[in-house]
């Protein structure tokens, strides 16, 4: 027989979590090549994205959530006028690279769009960034975006591979919630503790 106390206790992260902690914070990307792919995915995507302003529904949907309420040094969203907190930043321009659906495909156990996971990334690296400036440091560079874009690729790709959300009644934009969060946890400057949390 055990007491409430016991019961009380905080498990242990699942070990996945803990890998993917450590990835994110521990694993160095130096390939050129995955560098190159990731800028050729990032240009790809936004010019998805800016093709969308064409079309007045996606504008519709753009914007602060109350009109006016922009966040001067906020997030900018490119092709716009917008700047705006991370959260409203990252919806902005995942509805602008997903308007035409024209984007990458990754199929494998569970299909997903890689390019996803730009939305919150480039949202967080931003505001992140115009926020050192302001402290007079220096900002991410596009290096730091691109790292993350390939983790985040990483994570969401493997862990599609042997894993079919879909079938067990789950949406598969999962894995873009969990390798998003992981990785801009990791550009707003978190540690091991705030991204085994996150994931």
């Amino acid at each position: 027989m055990h007491s409430y106390a016991e019961e009380n206790e905080k498990p242990d992260y699942d070990g996945v979590i803990g890998d993917i902690a450590d990835y994110v914070l521990n694993t160095s990307v130096d390939s050129l090549e995955a560098h190159e792919t990731a800028r050729l995915c990032l240009m790809d995507t936004l010019g998805c994205g800016l093709l969308a302003l064409n079309f007045p529904q996606c504008m519709k949907l753009l914007g602060p959530v109350v009109p006016g309420a922009n966040l001067p040094g906020g997030a900018r969203v490119p092709g716009t006028q917008f700047e705006l907190d991370p959260v409203q930043a990252a919806f902005n321009i995942g509805t602008m690279n997903r308007w035409l659906d024209f984007n990458d495909t990754w199929l494998a156990a569970e299909w997903g769009h890689p390019s996803d996971n730009l939305g919150p990334i480039l949202a967080v690296a931003d505001y992140v960034s115009q926020q050192k400036v302001k402290k007079n440091q220096s900002g991410l560079k596009m290096y730091d975006v691109l790292t993350a874009m390939i983790k985040a690729h990483e994570i969401q790709g493997c862990m599609a591979l042997e894993n079919s959300f879909n079938r067990v009644g789950l949406d598969h934009v999962i894995l873009v919630k969990l390798a998003s969060a992981a990785v801009v946890a990791k550009l707003m400057g978190g540690d091991k503790e705030m991204l085994l949390r996150t994931i």
